[in-house]
């Protein structure tokens, strides 16, 4: 295993395969401490399938899967990566809709993950603080005692990003998290996940270009399971390969 790495997440070699498909195909990507990074791609091309190898959902046929330089993460179940600080958002929301949007993120803090029936309990002054943070953050401080199912669905996708960051990962993995979304959300969640990047490293996986080019980082395109450009949005779509697998001219 390649540990001299100054890379937050290594994957180097990673090979999976579905009876008999490849779903991805000697994949290497390396993401530094502090990054964000956009992946892009057609369907298909493996996006969702890096994503499960990282979060542990997936084991890969071999390959190497290191984060933070020392944990192989292809040896670690779900919850152990969950645990090491890797966090993911799904693209469909899944909050609790009959809570308030402060009660849910108050059931994502890290300090307390047993199961409650009820979420009517004390909360600490630091816990207090990073509640109010994180509404802030996310943009929904004035909507923090309506319950998360009146929101609107891009307010919906900020909630569960918030739920997120309650569990204070490093390395957070977000899923097409402008699908559905207004141009107006679109641009605030460009600045939403601009703000978390500032103290956390996050990967996007995303189909809107738009999007990927108001976040303003390097980009990774994958194709048939592996990694076929990486750059600027502009480098990577003036790639004749790219054009051709995905973008169209």
């Amino acid at each position: 295993m390649e540990a001299s790495t100054t890379a937050l997440l290594y994957l180097n070699g990673v090979n999976v395969s579905f009876d008999g498909f490849r779903a991805l195909n000697n994949l290497s990507l390396a993401v530094e401490p502090g990054e964000m990074r956009a992946i892009i791609g057609p369907n298909g091309a493996g996006k969702t399938t890096m994503m499960d190898v990282v979060t542990g959902k997936t084991r890969p046929d071999n390959g190497d899967v290191v984060f933070e330089g020392q944990h192989d993460l292809s040896k670690l179940d779900e919850t152990q990566i969950a645990t090491l600080g890797i966090g993911r958002k799904f693209q469909k929301p899944t909050v609790f809709e009959m809570h308030t949007v402060e009660d849910n993120l108050m059931l994502a803090l890290k300090s307390d993950r047993r199961p409650r029936a009820s979420v009517k309990w004390g909360t600490t002054p630091d816990e207090d603080g990073r509640i109010n943070r994180i509404l802030d953050t996310i943009r929904l401080t004035l909507l923090r005692d309506r319950p998360a199912g009146s929101l609107a669905h891009g307010q919906k996708q900020w909630l569960e990003i918030g739920m997120l960051l309650a569990q204070e990962p490093k390395l957070l993995l977000v899923d097409e998290p402008v699908a559905g979304m207004t141009d107006n959300e679109t641009r605030q969640t460009a600045e939403l996940l601009k703000e978390i990047n500032r103290d956390k490293t996050v990967i996007v996986v995303e189909h809107d270009m738009t999007f990927v080019r108001e976040l303003g980082v390097k980009v990774t395109c994958l194709h048939e399971g592996t990694a076929i450009a990486e750059g600027t949005i502009d480098q990577v779509s003036e790639n004749e390969r790219v054009i051709e697998v995905y973008l169209g001219r």
